[in-house]
């Protein structure tokens, strides 16, 4: 059976929120443009099937969609997990710049933090029971009747299941609501710092217990042990930030550097000739930085290239 036009354009009114809950589950755009994609697949399917007397007639397409949309990330997730113990170094999610629609909504604190790098970092230690729960339950604000629909489980075991995800989140993490101005001041203030010469002012910056993470993905030089507490973390910034080996290494010999928002948290973006060659998401706390998350796997940074290409950044905030 092929699809009418009509149907086509229920699908595509559907494609945001869709693309909106994998990536969140996922953490990577390119995986969750994939699942969207094999869920349209398994609906044309059904579809056909249901057209040759072989299915029955699919009463909510929002909720078929979901619910086979969520088990499909909950099978990759499974073999993601398999296959991260082989990736090249840490890894690390995919960031967003502001104004992606696959960040998903946002009118709320659950949704923006949900959709945090430093969430979707931390989500990484959740069962994906647990994630995909926390998930459609803070984000996208799906009742526990239609979540245990979807996965499969009771109401009582997705309410254990988002308290156990909330708790273990928030014992990692202190919620710190920053507005894109704040998140301006702090970038400019850090980018200050770390080109300043002297490590003092980026140690002021830190937290005591600070660290430092990257992901190259085997293809960018970037250390899989992280740096820990303010000094150690400070002297590599200063070392990235310093013209020299290492900061050819990942930016060449010409970059721009912006301050801007990805995936809401504070963040540092370079670009060479249009293309985004590194993400530095800062995540800030009452007590200063305490984590400073670097994604320069340049598989990672296609879909940020891209936006940057269409918006563009209009406050450069220094040129190397």
């Amino acid at each position: 059976m092929t699809l009418t036009a009509g149907d086509v354009d229920r699908f595509e009114a559907a494609r945001p929120r869709l693309e909106a809950i994998a990536y969140r589950l996922l953490g990577s755009a390119g995986e969750a443009e994939d699942a969207v994609q094999e869920t349209f697949l398994r609906w044309q399917a059904a579809e056909a099937g249901r057209a040759a007397g072989d299915g029955s007639r699919i009463e909510v397409l929002e909720a078929w969609l979901t619910k086979v949309l969520t088990n499909l990330c909950l099978t990759q997730l499974t073999s993601a997990r398999a296959r991260r113990e082989t990736y090249v170094g840490r890894w690390l999610p995919e960031p967003l710049l502001a104004g992606d629609p696959m960040l998903g909504p946002a009118e709320t604190a659950e949704q923006r933090e949900s959709v945090s790098y430093a969430v979707l970092t931390l989500m990484e230690r959740l069962a994906p029971t647990e994630r995909a729960v926390y998930v459609l339950r803070e984000a996208f604000e799906y009742p526990h009747r239609e979540i245990a629909a979807i996965l499969d489980i009771t109401e009582a075991a997705s309410q254990q299941h988002l308290h156990r995800a909330k708790a273990h989140l928030t014992r990692e993490r202190p919620r710190v609501e920053i507005d894109a101005a704040a998140a301006r001041r702090i970038v400019e203030e850090f980018l200050a710092a770390a080109t300043s010469g002297k490590t003092e002012p980026l140690v002021r910056l830190l937290t005591a217990d600070a660290i430092s993470v990257g992901d190259g993905g085997g293809k960018i030089p970037a250390r899989v042990k992280a740096y820990e507490g303010a000094v150690a973390v400070a002297k590599f910034l200063w070392g990235m930030f310093k013209p020299g080996p290492a900061k050819r290494a990942i930016l060449g010999d010409r970059a721009e550097v912006y301050a801007s928002t990805v995936n809401g948290e504070p963040a540092v973006v370079a670009v060479a000739d249009g293309r985004v060659l590194g993400v530095m998401c800062l995540e800030v706390t009452a007590d200063g930085i305490v984590a400073v998350r670097n994604q320069v796997n340049p598989d990672k940074l296609d879909r940020a290239t891209a936006r940057w290409k269409a918006t563009g950044e209009p406050a450069l905030t220094l040129v190397w």
